[in-house]
Parts: C-alpha cells; sequence; structure tokens
C-alpha cells in the first residue's frame, strides 16, 4: 500500500466558504494525480465561522447607528481587519484563539487518520492563515518547555506524531502578514522551525522548505528573511510572484487571487509529487 502525504490548506482574512480551498486542491491534483494518484490528502481548515456570526451582528449595529458613507468599504473592514483583531488573545479571554485553534487541531486529527499517524504534513496557509498556523505550530513546538495548548484545543487532538507537529516538512505561506505581526515582539520576534526538529525521527533524509510567497501588489504580503537573523536562517526563500488577472496582477486585490495561481500551484505540485516520491520510492526528493 502507497504512503500518504498529508496537506492542511489554511485561509485568509475576510468572507469564505466551506469550500474555499476545492479550486486549491483541484489544481493540485492535475499536475500530480497522475503520478500519485489519491496519496495526497488535502484537507482544509475553514475557521471563518468562528468569527463571521460576531461580525454580521457588528455590523448590523454599526448600520443601526445612523448614516455611513463608503459602505462596501466599511464592510470590507469590518470582515477584514475584524478577522486579525479579534483573532488577538487579551488578557483573561482567550476564547476566538482557542476556538480557531480548535479547528486546526480537529484538522490534524482527520489528516492523521486519512493519511497515517505519521504522514508528512505540509500546511499551505494565506493571509492571516499563515499568522494562525505559525501561531499553533509555534504552541506545539514550545511543547514541552512551555504548555501553550489550552484544554479546549488538547481536547480535540490524539497523541499522534502529525498532530504533534513532528512531521512537519513544508509551510508555503502566500500573501502573509507574519511580517506586521512581527511588531508584537521585541526584534521582530522568532519564527517557527521548519522543517519540525523532530522530522528526523520520522524521516531521516527528508528535506523540507519554507517558502515565502507574495506579489509586489500586495500590501498584506510581505517578505520574511530580513526581519532578522532567525528568520533568514527559517524561511528558504521569499518569493515574488505575479498573481491574479488582468484586473488584480497590478494592484492590491492581488492578495486574494493566489490560490490557483500557477506561480503558486506548480511548485506546491512538484514539492508534494517529490515527497510522495520518497515516500514510495526511497529516493531523495528533488530540491
Amino acid at each position: 500500500m502507497a504512503r500518504k502525504v498529508a496537506v492542511m490548506v489554511v485561509h485568509g482574512i475576510g468572507r469564505q466558504t466551506p469550500d474555499f480551498a476545492d479550486a486549491l486542491s483541484e489544481a493540485l491534483q492535475a499536475h500530480y494525480r497522475l503520478e500519485c494518484g489519491d496519496d495526497i490528502i488535502v484537507e482544509a481548515a475553514y475557521w471563518a465561522p468562528v468569527l463571521q456570526t460576531e461580525e454580521d451582528k457588528l455590523w448590523a449595529r454599526l448600520k443601526s447607528g445612523g448614516s455611513l458613507h463608503y459602505q462596501a468599504l466599511r464592510r470590507f473592514l469590518v470582515d477584514f481587519i475584524g478577522d486579525a483583531l479579534a483573532y488577538q488573545p487579551v488578557p483573561g479571554d482567550r476564547q476566538v484563539y482557542d476556538d480557531i485553534h480548535s479547528i486546526l487541531a480537529r484538522t490534524l486529527r482527520k489528516l492523521a487518520v486519512l493519511a497515517g499517524h505519521d504522514a508528512p504534513l505540509v500546511i499551505i496557509a494565506h493571509s492571516l492563515g499563515s499568522v494562525i498556523a505559525s501561531n499553533y505550530l509555534y504552541d506545539l513546538q514550545m511543547f514541552p518547555r512551555k504548555d501553550l495548548i489550552s484544554d479546549e484545543v488538547r481536547a480535540q487532538m490524539s497523541d499522534t506524531p502529525l498532530e504533534r507537529g513532528e512531521t512537519l516538512t513544508s509551510l508555503y505561506t502566500l500573501g502573509s502578514p507574519i511580517a506586521l505581526w512581527s511588531l508584537r515582539y521585541r526584534e521582530f520576534g522568532r519564527p517557527i522551525q521548519v522543517p519540525s526538529p523532530k522530522l528526523g525521527d520520522h524521516y531521516r533524509f527528508l528535506p523540507g522548505e519554507w517558502i515565502n510567497l507574495y506579489d509586489a501588489d500586495d500590501v498584506i504580503g510581505c517578505p520574511l528573511r530580513p526581519l532578522n537573523d532567525a528568520y533568514a536562517q527559517a524561511v528558504t526563500e521569499d518569493r515574488a510572484i505575479n498573481v491574479g488577472g488582468l484586473l488584480e496582477s497590478w494592484n492590491p486585490l492581488s492578495h486574494l487571487r493566489y490560490w490557483t495561481d500557477r506561480d503558486v500551484i506548480e511548485p506546491i505540485a512538484a514539492s508534494l509529487t517529490s515527497i510522495w516520491r520518497y515516500l514510495n520510492g526511497r529516493v531523495a526528493p528533488e530540491q
């Protein structure tokens, strides 16, 4: 029986639907299915419902308060910036943080069942989703030095290498605002380790990578390696690409067009195929 590769997709800010990852998954499959078949398991971490109801409620109350100009733009700000603000824990209340992380925990648990408890893990995360994925992995990697995972999140986990983050192989961040998030920390903080420092315990010769893809016209996505020496070592490459069609590729709307762009799909599909070959043909992945 062929070994499988686990892929978690994490969406970013704004209004999302449960099928947000379908187009990405189909585009990836078009590249690797002929060789890998159904052995690359893609699961979406759909966390939008945690905040959407409250954002809808907030917008209704704002409109009831009186006349508002630029309503479309205001609604955009509620949906987009609201996600980023609400995700941050405040003293004595980390409910939203834990609710979102619980969804990631359940997604990884499902992947452990479908792909195998020690399947190599690849994460594709867009926008605020890259911050969420980074925070979740950081909490995992800090254990047992610091126990940052709440009982609520832990209740969604079983004890497998994949769910502990030990098999994290590659991370692809798309239009990531992690650089902006780093302002919260002295000297811009420290990144997670990619691949996991424990990956060699499970796959001795399987290399990994952290590729940060961003469009120069995307005002949210930024390079990460210039932040400090730690990021320069952790991030394999900041890769500038051009995403979107005629209406988006030259302006900030490019932020919403990473999911099916060939500059995103082709290198990720090639990496997944390479990992699958290693698992099933015992050949070193292509670099």
